[in-house]
């Protein structure tokens, strides 16, 4: 597992903090960012969904995050990282949360950067994670796994969270054929009908990155009526 690979639960009930989080993390190359603004919700998505982390906030309109990391631990285990996200920056409400099991414990208002550099510490501890491992060769271009990024003709790309999935999918199976369906269902797991025209975005954004000439592809090629592949 790479941190790219890792999925997130996000459970607070500011709308802003949700929608900033959110998109920072999405930026930063993670796969899925789910959000849930109570605890009834975090509690579905978990029943659902696996995750790898889970940040959540104390307070919540329908009960405290304490509680709720107590029932997210009965339903996935111990293992189960979970980092606090709390503007009550008391000593015993911190301390509580650190007591309970908690990873992290983070108050706000806090750092974007900080706010990563923490996430990125408790995955790399729990899950034994090397980001600085991982690369892989498509013609000229070398993509760096861990970085989430690809170098070219003495340019550095950096690939969106679709971008990076996709590309991982495809360079797994180098020389084999990947339906629309297939990649579509990698990236969209929740569901992905409809979203065919969205694939075709992010493979031409894509060769974008990888080909020496985009409009003719050398390495990330189409084979019509039947999907993608790399060679």
């Amino acid at each position: 597992m790479t941190l790219h690979e890792c999925r997130i639960l996000l459970v607070d009930d500011e709308a802003a903090l949700l929608y900033m989080v959110g998109n920072l993390l999405k930026k930063e190359g993670y796969p899925c960012v789910d959000m849930a603004a109570n605890c009834s919700s975090a509690m579905q998505l978990t029943r659902e969904k696996e995750y790898q982390l889970v940040l959540l906030d104390v307070m919540l309109p329908d009960g405290d995050g304490f509680t709720l990391f107590e029932q997210i631990k009965q339903i996935k285990g111990s293992s189960l990282p979970v980092i606090f996200l709390s503007a009550r920056d008391e000593d015993q409400v911190r301390l509580r949360g650190l007591g309970l099991g908690a990873d992290d414990y983070i108050t706000k208002p806090f750092l974007p950067e900080e706010l990563l550099l923490r996430i990125k510490a408790v995955l790399k501890r729990t899950y034994h994670i090397d980001d600085t491992a991982g690369t892989d060769r498509i013609g000229k271009a070398l993509i760096n796994w861990g970085a989430g990024t690809i170098s070219a003709d003495g340019e550095d790309y950096t690939l969106t969270a679709k971008e990076y999935v996709l590309l991982k999918k495809l360079c797994e199976n180098r020389g084999r054929i990947l339906s629309i369906n297939v990649l579509c269902d990698t990236l969209w797991p929740d569901g992905s009908y409809g979203y065919e025209n969205s694939l075709m975005v992010h493979i031409r954004h894509l060769r974008e990155k990888l080909e020496e000439n985009p409009s003719k592809p050398e390495h990330l090629l189409t084979v019509r009526g039947l999907g993608y592949k790399i060679v």
